[in-house]
């Protein structure tokens, strides 16, 4: 079970979540590679780039908001946001993808904090003739002083110190947009990038960090007063007044540098900007100011996991889950962020951690964007969230983000994916009652299958000339004999609809109702893994007759009203014929095709021979017995069958009935070729004789008969002794089949 993740002293607004999504989105590839992007696509690129990240961002912060406005939102920020409304497999699955992106960021800040020391590290060769070959000699420090912050001083020393570095990034953006470019190109062309320029969706790839400020706000939601309040305002302002800098930034490049010069020098803002030292200070406080808001998130969101026992150690899961008792600080959680960090910072490529961080927050933006589609359409009574957005936004959000994956990178995306699912897999062995997956995609299914019955039925009022079966059995031998379970598996399997009922005798009380339940139960587990489409379900009736009346009355899982029933009996002990006879006349004035399965001791054998034989009296039911045994055909147990039909008439009119027949296929009306029929002639008495001969070794005979010949129970149980399964077949009316 998860537990509650409450920090009593959360005291932060908005302005905190509104900060960290800014400093994120305003850091450090705003500083260091929006130039270089610039140069390498143009502005009508980079300006596609902008429009293909808030094409992610933007829903994901309308699905956040949503979300958040439905529950309460505790620690985990975006972690907790999805495992309250994914489940906790798969929320803790993503969870741990997104506290490692986040842990990698740490990294990925304080690696271009150390390229801000770029001017003063030349200054210092210039003046000393000292050089830092390196930049991992700041960096690698930078990195341990950070880490001794935030374990001694936690958030708040963190929070007071990001009022400080958004000042001087805001700053620092005022003297970039208020210079006056020395190195302006000669001509201004908003489509001119370098020569050799790198592939579209690399660039992308490199840019996208500077988009996922978005998880950095909600990172903060253990510290939150009023999370639902604060995070959808602070996470969708940060992100639209994002996209309209970087706009402004893009166009300020432009008219201010040439291609070759955005392209050739990273720190190129300081020869724009009205006073060129601000950039690198605006650059390390951008840095600085990103990796304080990713190392304050990073480890509350494994705290939030630890608290959900998501991994399968207990031990472990306290372990992340402790926090400091004077405020909950996550002093754990935070110790494996720092040497997940430590370990990229050592490897000190910007583009590298780059393009592996991209990876992982749009796996996250993807899934935050399908939870908010999914619930519009599960359409859960629990979820109310005071904020709505749209189904198509979310839509839109969730399709870019998987096309972006594999865009950025295939290679990188599949792993990201098959790591993910075996995340997946390992958190579902150790915590199997977590089902929220489960529950919103049954959700989404149920509503459907609502629509689509309310449409069906709606079309049904149209007459719909073409056929096919939606089929009903009812029976209370199933744990006797499984042929009828079998033929509604068959016809349901690809072109009909089918429900198997399980009859129970008695009243509508308690313990019949706990039997069905266990019926039920045992139904399905018996019908898995073979191949199996039938809606499943019980019956509790005083008779067998008030049975069928209730059955023939019930709509069919397809949306429309069913259209066939199926009786079936047991040759050697046919005592339940009586009771499917006697109760006909119901299913006949409801205008059902009625199907009884004769079952013997060869059941279906080897499943390879069909015969279908047409008699004078089978003109109604011919097109019917023919189409479901076509139906019974196309079912994989059959895959080696074939149909043989025989058509059977007395020898004295075979010629006449040879050509009326064959007439009959000639225009359509029988839905067959005349190389795939038999004249079988028989004389008068002699008819089951015959069809014996013919139909020893076939594995289902089906026989036709009219609802006259239901007076007579004997034409049905007796003289088919060496057959095997027979499937008697009676039509309301003549199928027009082409």
């Amino acid at each position: 079970m998860a537990k509650s993740l409450v920090n009593t002293n959360a005291k932060f607004g908005t302005l905190p979540v509104f900060l960290t999504a800014l400093s994120t989105i305003l850091g450090a590839i705003l500083f260091l590679r929006f130039g270089w992007a610039v140069g390498q696509v143009g502005f009508i690129g980079v300006i596609g780039i902008i429009i293909l990240g808030h094409v992610v961002t933007i829903p994901t912060a309308f699905a956040v908001a949503e979300i958040a406005t439905n529950q309460r939102v505790q620690g985990g920020g975006a972690y907790y946001i999805i495992s309250r409304s994914f489940g906790l497999n798969i929320g803790g699955a993503i969870g741990i993808a997104l506290f490692l992106s986040q842990a990698i960021s740490v990294a990925f800040y304080v690696i271009a904090f150390g390229e801000a020391f770029e001017p003063l590290i030349d200054w210092i060769y210039k003046t000393y003739d000292f050089y830092i070959p390196d930049r991992r000699w700041i960096s690698i420090p930078t990195m341990g002083l950070l880490s001794l912050l935030i374990l001694t001083k936690g958030a708040n020393v963190g929070m007071k110190a990001l009022y400080v570095v958004v000042a001087v990034l805001l700053t620092s953006l005022v003297m970039f947009f208020m210079g006056d470019s020395p190195i302006k190109p000669g001509e201004i062309n908003f489509h001119s990038t370098v020569e050799g320029n790198v592939n579209f969706f690399f660039v992308f790839t490199i840019i996208f960090p500077a988009f996922t400020g978005l998880a950095a706000g909600l990172g903060l939601s253990g510290d939150l007063k009023d999370p639902k309040k604060s995070i959808p305002r602070g996470t969708i302002w940060a992100t639209i007044v994002g996209m309209f800098v970087y706009v402004a930034v893009a166009y300020k490049f432009t008219i201010s540098a040439s291609p070759e010069d955005l392209v050739s020098d990273q720190l190129i803002m300081r020869k724009i900007a009205i006073w060129g030292p601000i950039i690198p200070i605006g650059l390390a406080a951008a840095s600085l100011s990103s990796a304080l808001g990713s190392i304050m998130v990073a480890p509350r969101t494994l705290q939030a996991i630890g608290f959900d026992d998501i991994f399968p150690q207990s031990a472990a899961n306290r372990w992340f889950a402790k926090g400091r008792k004077k405020d909950n600080e996550p002093i754990n959680g935070s110790l494996i962020t720092i040497f997940i960090a430590f370990i990229f910072v050592i490897i000190g490529d910007v583009d590298f951690v780059a393009q592996i961080i991209s990876m992982f927050f749009m796996v996250t933006y993807g899934a935050i964007c399908l939870i908010s589609f999914l619930e519009h359409f599960a359409a859960d009574p629990a979820y109310r969230p005071t904020f709505r957005s749209y189904w198509q936004i979310s839509l839109v959000g969730t399709l870019f983000s998987f096309w972006l994956m594999f865009k950025m990178n295939a290679t990188y995306a599949a792993i990201s994916v098959i790591i993910m699912a075996l995340i997946y897999y390992v958190i579902m062995l150790n915590n199997e009652e977590n089902q929220g997956l489960n529950k919103l995609f049954r959700g989404v299914i149920f509503q459907l299958s609502r629509q689509m019955q309310i449409m069906l039925q709606r079309a049904d009022s149209e007459k719909d000339k073409s056929w096919r079966p939606f089929g009903v059995c009812i029976s209370h031998d199933t744990f006797k004999r499984r042929s009828a379970f079998d033929i509604m598996r068959w016809i349901s399997y690809k072109y009909g609809f089918g429900t198997y009922i399980h009859f129970i005798k008695g009243l509508l009380n308690e313990k019949n109702t706990e039997e069905s339940k266990r019926v039920l139960e045992r139904l399905i587990q018996l019908s898995s893994g073979s191949n199996n489409r039938v809606y499943l379900d019980t019956i509790i009736s005083p008779s067998y007759t008030s049975a069928i009346a209730q059955v023939v009355q019930l709509s069919g899982i397809s949306g429309k009203g069913n259209n066939l029933i199926l009786f079936e009996f047991s040759r050697t002990d046919p005592g339940n014929l009586k009771e499917i006879t006697g109760n006909y006349q119901i299913v006949e004035s409801a205008g059902f095709d009625i199907c009884i399965l004769n079952t013997s001791y060869k059941s279906f054998g080897y499943k390879k021979e069909i015969h279908i034989w047409i008699s004078p009296e089978d003109y109604v039911n011919a097109n019917l017995m023919i189409l479901l045994g076509y139906i019974i055909l196309g079912h994989p147990d059959w895959k080696k069958g074939k149909i043989k039909i025989y058509a059977l008439y007395p020898e004295e009119d075979i010629e006449d009935k040879r050509k009326q027949l064959l007439d009959l296929i000639k225009t359509g009306r029988l839905p067959i070729s005349p190389s795939n029929i038999s004249m079988v002639p028989f004389e008068s008495g002699n008819r089951k004789n015959v069809i014996m001969k013919y139909s020893a070794d076939a594995d289902l005979t089906i026989i036709g008969f009219t609802t006259d010949a239901l007076r007579n129970i004997e034409e049905f149980s007796q003289g088919y002794n060496d057959l095997g399964n027979i499937l008697f077949v009676s039509s309301n009316r003549a199928k027009a089949i082409n």
